[in-house]
Formats: structure tokens, C-alpha cells, sequence
């Protein structure tokens, strides 16, 4: 499956939960903003989503500094 994530085409073994996407790029329990398909999702929403074939993601981490 090729899905499109931050702007470059990727390859992914086979429909998963965005949460597994997540894990896959050391992002899990990091503060992140995910856009899904053209829809900004609420973090209480990512554990619902799933990522297939064709979609595009795009995932910002929030880092803070002083």
C-alpha cells in the first residue's frame, strides 16, 4: 500500500490503525498534531482512525524550548 506522509509517498505492509503508524515512527505518546485525509483530528480521535490505501497523512510534533 503507498499512502502519503508529510509530503512523500511511503510504502506500508497493509491497512493500520494511525496508532500503529504512530509507534512505527517512534512518535507513540509524544504530543503530536495529525492531519488525516484533509481533516485535523483531536487526539482522543487517533486511536479511531485507520490509515489505508491512497491516504495522506500529516503528522507535526509540538516541541517546546526556552
Amino acid at each position: 500500500m503507498t499512502i502519503t506522509l508529510n509530503g512523500q509517498k511511503r510504502e506500508i505492509p497493509a491497512s493500520m490503525p494511525l496508532t500503529s503508524l504512530l509507534e512505527t515512527l517512534d512518535l507513540a505518546g509524544k504530543p503530536v498534531v495529525v492531519e488525516h485525509n484533509q481533516v485535523a483530528l483531536l487526539p482522543k480521535e487517533i486511536p479511531m482512525a485507520q490509515v489505508n490505501d491512497g491516504d495522506v497523512i500529516e503528522i507535526v510534533q509540538i516541541t517546546a524550548g526556552g
